[in-house]
């Protein structure tokens, strides 16, 4: 088992894996595997030979646990660990009574359970027992309480709830983010405005004043008219007298 798992990590950190599958890999004890594998939330143990599961790491974000087709009696009070588990297959194994499943009656979110296979089926009131053993149980062997054969869809449900709550948080995130993109869009447009508008009246002012230096201009230009009048009157009277003059003299 220990040389499955180091090739299974290919050269990863324990800490960085979430799925590990050792399926087929012959042990009847757990070994090589440990409280490391932090992060893990699926772990396929099928047909190893495991006969107990005593030193069963600590797996606290365990959510689906494959360990169906081994030799396992008891002992399941070695899964407490992992508090999270949701899918627990037990199916093929050596569990005969209902005592043996007690310990499993602490997982307040174990969804759906497989002990198909296991002498503990024929046992009086079997799903009656297992049902009110675990009060968060919804599938016994593909089944729910009234019998009614669960969907693929169904069982698979559970493993996205967490995933969907997730994209829920982002989404809602993505929102608020995007609102606040339009806030700034909003903030921008209206400094656009409010520049604009300054640039408007910059420019009526610009053509005030201009109207103004036209007008200045134009008066400025009217002045010197009149006094080139007045420069232009003033030889011809003159030279009016002058010839007057002349004529007394005459």
């Amino acid at each position: 088992m220990e040389k499955r798992i180091e090739l299974e990590k290919r050269g990863r950190n324990p800490s960085m894996i979430k799925e590990l599958n050792l399926d087929n890999c012959r042990s009847t004890s757990i070994v090589g595997l440990t409280d490391e594998f932090v992060n893990l939330e699926s772990l396929s143990l099928i047909n190893v030979g495991l006969i107990s599961l005593k030193g069963f790491p600590k797996l606290p974000n365990l959510k689906k646990l494959e360990l169906s087709d081994n030799r396992i009696f008891g002992g399941l009070d070695w899964l407490h660990g992992s508090p999270k588990l949701t899918h627990l297959n037990l199916s093929g194994n050596k569990l005969k009574d209902i005592e043996t499943l007690k310990p499993l009656q602490i997982f307040k979110n174990l969804k759906n359970l497989d002990l198909f296979n296991c002498e503990v089926t024929g046992v009086d009131n079997y799903r009656e027992e297992v049902f009110g053993l675990i009060s968060s149980l919804k599938f016994l062997d593909g089944y729910d309480r009234d019998d009614k054969e669960a969907e693929d869809s169904e069982v698979d449900d559970d493993d996205g709830n967490d995933d969907d709550d997730e994209d829920e948080n982002d989404a809602h995130e993505d929102g608020d983010s995007d609102d606040e993109d339009e806030e700034e869009g909003e903030d921008e447009q209206d400094d656009d405005e409010a520049n604009a508008d300054e640039e408007d009246e910059d420019d009526l002012d610009d053509d005030d004043a201009d109207e103004e230096e036209d007008s200045e201009e134009n008066e400025f230009n009217a002045e010197l008219d009149e006094v080139d009048d007045a420069e232009l009157e003033s030889p011809r009277g003159q030279k009016r007298k002058r010839d007057g003059d002349d004529g007394d003299e005459d």
